[in-house]
């Protein structure tokens, strides 16, 4: 009887731990599947919400002024995100749009320029001021934030000195008293108001196209190419990803340089749509674009910059904004909600992701 009792009381022990671990794992399986879920979910649920409680959000023309607004954001947002991946930060992304803006405004109805010598000099605007943040941070080692804040700073003053802080329209009256006989081409404003005839007739604008082929490139770049998982490492650890020989300099100043001219595309598109060199009109390009980068980190549980994420974050800030603007609720409340929103993305990002267990992390 001693021995039956012995064997039973043996075969049944193991099972005692087996039964109360289900729950901790049920647990940790549904933390799991929130944390890498949970933003797509609530980016459907505030679809639904919006379509149900604002008429008129679900229609084509919403989309599209969504897309559009998503679509500047965006590629400022991915600029952001190249500098975020080699653990830096660019504050000066909507100060050089805005530049971008008022140099393609001026070389076209100042210097009655052609719209490819303004599209090209608002390039190598972006791509100059990109170096020199880039050459601050890494030769100067003058910290990211104070750099690209002072930059920022130094190119809201310079863009206002050539037409004395007012905005750059066709037929407007010069310092001298003369009237600028410029104007914006047809080429150049094709670039920000063109829509191309898919699925659905004239939905789809050009900047949407370009943000998307920049997103797809971004991702590509630092998801699939050995240049892209060097910058990954840098930003990890920049003294060990130097150790094995990488050139963490030119990496670093590369990715200012992407943040840079990708600023200066959305200033381009942004004054293509507009026709007008509006010195006013990137005032919230930063904060939208960082909270759409920072809100990435959420996407999929990626707890890092990428560039979907980046996508899907821009997305949703368009998607509030337009929602919020169709609610009728007050402007200065939009700034309080998307403040909220990325606490929340950046709670279910790192708070929860750091109680997964060490087996979950992959």
């Amino acid at each position: 009887m001693s021995n039956t009792t012995k064997t039973s009381t043996s075969a049944s022990s193991p099972r005692r731990p087996q039964a109360m671990a289900e729950p901790g794992a049920f647990r940790a399986r549904l933390l799991a599947f929130a944390i890498r879920y949970g933003f797509l979910l609530l980016l459907v649920g505030l679809v639904l919400y919006f379509s149900l409680a604002a008429p008129g959000f679900a229609n084509p023309r919403s989309a599209v002024f969504v897309l559009q607004s998503v679509a500047i954001t965006g590629i400022l947002a991915l600029g952001v995100t190249t500098t975020l991946v080699v653990g830096g930060f660019d504050l000066s992304i909507g100060a050089v749009a805005t530049s971008s803006l008022m140099l393609a405004a001026y070389s076209m109805v100042v210097l009655e320029q052609p719209a490819y010598v303004a599209v090209a000099l608002c390039l190598l605007m972006g791509a100059l001021v990109g170096l020199i943040n880039g050459l601050l941070i890494v030769k100067c080692r003058i910290p990211d934030l104070l750099a690209t804040l002072g930059m920022m700073f130094l190119l809201i003053g310079l863009q206002r000195i050539p037409t004395q802080g007012n905005s750059i329209a066709t037929g407007m009256t010069l310092a001298d008293g003369e009237t600028a006989q410029g104007s914006f081409s047809a080429a150049f404003l094709w670039l920000g108001r063109h829509r191309f005839d898919l699925v659905i007739e004239r939905l789809v604008p050009v900047p949407v196209v370009i943000f998307l082929l920049i997103a797809l490139a971004i991702w590509l770049f630092l998801g699939f190419t050995r240049h892209g998982r060097l910058m990954y490492a840098i930003g990890s650890n920049a003294r060990a990803t130097a150790l094995v020989g990488a050139p963490v300099a030119r990496y670093k100043i590369a990715a200012y340089m992407i943040s840079g001219v990708t600023a200066a595309i959305g200033g381009v598109l942004l004054a293509a749509r507009l026709g007008r060199g509006d010195i006013a009109s990137g005032n919230n390009l930063l904060l939208d674009s960082v909270a759409a980068a920072l809100i990435g980190f959420a996407v999929l549980g990626a707890a890092r910059p990428n560039a979907f994420g980046t996508a899907m974050g821009a997305l949703f800030v368009g998607i509030l904004l337009q929602g919020m603007t169709m609610l009728n609720a007050p402007y200065y409340t939009q700034d309080f909600v998307k403040g909220a929103v990325l606490v929340i993305a950046l709670m279910f990002t790192f708070y929860l992701s750091s109680r997964r267990g060490p087996s979950m992390r992959h």
